[in-house]
Formats: structure tokens, C-alpha cells, sequence
């Protein structure tokens, strides 16, 4: 902080700001794994409206003008999903644009205020909205459906980190069995947004009921694998993707490798926490029960969702759960860094 404020940086203006657009952010999340689960990304054919509505029509007449104008069927309970979620991404954007003119606001008086950061969620946030965009007009195209999720999860990460930075970005008590732990919990965010990606890769291309029982596959072990197709990122722009595209066995691969993905999250992130426990620091051990709980919430959904053949409401807690893993490794680093930037000459 300034030498110029006398203030703690917790009460830097923003923070309430930044509650609301992490909050704004969460419901964003959930409501597109909603959209996307009941199949409603191409609910509105169009962009930003839908059906050329500011919301979606709705009596009788409109649905009738809309149905000859585009020449389809207007599904009512995939109309009203996607424009939601539409409004509320909207709104989480005009909020991060208010975060950042606080930014900038804010740095004279406080010259280590994070606007860096601020105007990096604020370019993130835009090239969200022209995924959006993307996402409907090159009808599901499953590499721009699965980045558009992984920005989303990148929104609310940054967002969560700008929370806790300007709660307290003053340097922690030292503690030198933290150390080492740093490039490891990297490690663990790294293999969690992998995971993510595999997770988008699986719903974008609808390979999440390729496998219908568990721990095997079919009955196998190794099922019959096609990496080739199952992660082909050249696919044509112009089909359109919903529903999916690929044959049985590519959709299998994706599924498995999901799997396999999940056997290595928890292995590392298992590894990590009992690490933390083992080392004996009484101010991480909070943060390592939080990433051990978050995982188990996670593996226990994942596994349910296959047992029971992913029912709607697993389904989307199953992505707010990722959510939740990724801002409990966030914190943690958070908390390393902060150990990191104890003053010189501590001992």
C-alpha cells in the first residue's frame, strides 16, 4: 500500500463493487452450463436479441411473425435460458467496466491499486461477449463453445483474485515451510484448468453419456479409443454442432480421457494437501482442507452425474463445483504469494 494512505487497503473503494461482479459472476457460470445442458445455445438464432426481440417472443403473434422470418420453430424453454444468461453476462460486464473506471479513479490516491488487473478483466470480459457472439452465429462450433466456458471460469477466477487482493495484499507473517509449495499449487491450478477444458471439450462435443456405467467403460477398462477425431480441432465452421457430430467411438475417447483427466486431478491435488498437513503450518492448513473438500464435492458430483446418467441438477452443480476448485487453488496461491512479499530482513 501507498505510504500516502493511512488507510488499510481493505478499504480501498471497489471491494463491494468486486462482491457484486463475483456473485454476477457465479450465476453467469452456472446459468451457461444450465443453457448449455438443456440444449438452449441455439434457443435464439440470433444476435444480441432473439428472434429480433430485446427479450424473446413470447404471445402468440410474435411467436407466428418470428417462426415465418427465420423460417423455424420457436422453442419457448430454450428461448428464455439463453437470453438470461445473455442479460446477466451483460450486466457482469458493465459492472467490471464500473470496476475498472474506479481503477483509475483510485490510483492517484493509491498507487498500488491493481488497474492493471482491472483493465485486464475488462479485455477478458469483452472478447467474452464476442465469444458469445461466436458461439451462435458459427452454431455451436465446439472450439469456440469450449473457450468461451474457459473464459468465463477465467472472469470469475480474476475476479475472485481481485477480492482477495484488495482485502489484504499486505505481506504475511513469514513462514518458510510455505516455499515450497508455490510451484506446486501452480501445478495444481494448471492440471484444474486443463481438467476445465477437458470438461468443456466433453459438453461442447456431447460426449458427457458416452460412457454410462462406472469405473469401466462398456465394460472395459480401455475401451476402443479414436484420439484422431476425438480432438480434431479443424473441424469446419458452418455444420451446425448441436447435438454433436462425432461417431460413437470418438465421443467414447473424449468421455475416457475426461476421465483419466479426473484420476490425475486428484492424485496431484491429494499429493498437495497432504503435503500442506504434513508440513505443519497452522496458516495453510484452512486452505488445504477448503482445496480437499472442493475436490471430494467435485469427484463425488462427476461420478454421480455418470451413475446416474447425468441428471440436470448434477450436471450444473458438477460445473459450479469446477468453479469452486478453481477459487480454492486461487486462494491458496493467493495466500503463497503473500508469504512470498514478506518485507526484507524478516527472519
Amino acid at each position: 500500500m501507498s505510504p500516502s494512505s493511512n488507510r488499510p487497503l481493505a478499504a480501498l473503494p471497489g471491494r463491494k463493487l468486486v462482491v457484486a461482479a463475483v456473485l454476477l459472476a457465479v450465476v453467469v457460470v452456472v446459468l451457461g452450463a444450465f443453457t448449455r445442458l438443456v440444449d438452449a445455445g441455439l434457443g435464439c438464432p440470433d444476435w444480441p436479441g432473439c428472434y429480433g426481440h430485446l427479450l424473446w417472443p413470447d404471445t402468440p403473434e410474435e411467436i407466428r411473425i418470428a417462426e415465418q422470418r427465420f423460417n423455424e420453430t420457436v422453442e419457448h424453454d430454450k428461448t428464455w435460458p439463453e437470453m438470461v444468461h445473455r442479460y446477466f453476462a451483460t450486466t457482469l460486464g458493465a459492472v467490471i467496466v464500473a470496476l475498472t473506471i474506479v481503477a483509475f479513479r483510485a490510483r492517484k490516491q493509491y498507487p498500488d491499486y491493481p488497474v492493471k488487473h482491472c483493465i485486464g478483466l475488462l479485455a477478458l470480459v469483452i472478447l467474452q461477449g464476442a465469444f458469445g457472439a461466436w458461439t451462435v452465429t458459427l452454431k455451436l462450433w465446439p472450439q469456440v463453445v469450449t473457450a468461451h466456458l474457459l473464459g468465463g471460469f477465467s472472469v470469475l477466477a480474476l475476479l475472485w483474485l481481485l477480492y482477495l487482493r484488495l482485502g489484504n495484499n499486505a505481506p504475511a507473517a513469514p513462514d518458510r515451510k510455505t516455499d515450497r509449495f508455490r510451484a506446486w499449487a501452480i501445478g495444481g491450478l494448471v492440471v484444474v484448468f486443463i481438467q476445465i477444458a477437458l470438461g468443456g471439450w466433453t459438453s461442447s462435443n456431447y460426449a458427457a453419456i458416452a460412457c454410462i456405467n462406472f469405473p469401466t467403460c462398456h465394460g472395459h477398462w480401455l475401451p476402443p479409443l479414436d484420439m484422431a477425431e476425438a480432438f480434431d480441432i479443424t473441424q469446419d465452421i458452418g455444420p451446425n454442432y448441436l447435438g454433436g457430430t462425432m461417431d460413437n467411438d470418438a465421443r467414447v475417447t473424449i468421455h475416457f480421457v475426461h476421465r483419466v483427466g479426473a484420476l490425475v486431478v486428484t492424485l496431484y491435488l491429494l499429493g498437495l494437501c497432504a503435503a500442506l498437513l504434513k508440513a505443519g503450518s497452522a496458516s495453510l492448513r484452512p486452505y488445504a482442507i477448503a482445496v480437499l473438500a472442493a475436490l471430494v464435492i467435485q469427484v463425488t458430483l462427476g461420478i454421480s452425474n455418470v451413475i446416474y446418467i447425468i441428471p440436470l441438477p448434477g450436471a450444473v452443480a458438477h460445473n459450479a463445483g469446477g468453479a469452486l476448485l478453481l477459487l480454492t487453488l486461487v486462494t491458496l496461491l493467493h495466500q503463497l504469494y503473500r508469504y512470498r512479499q514478506q518485507p526484507e530482513g524478516t527472519q
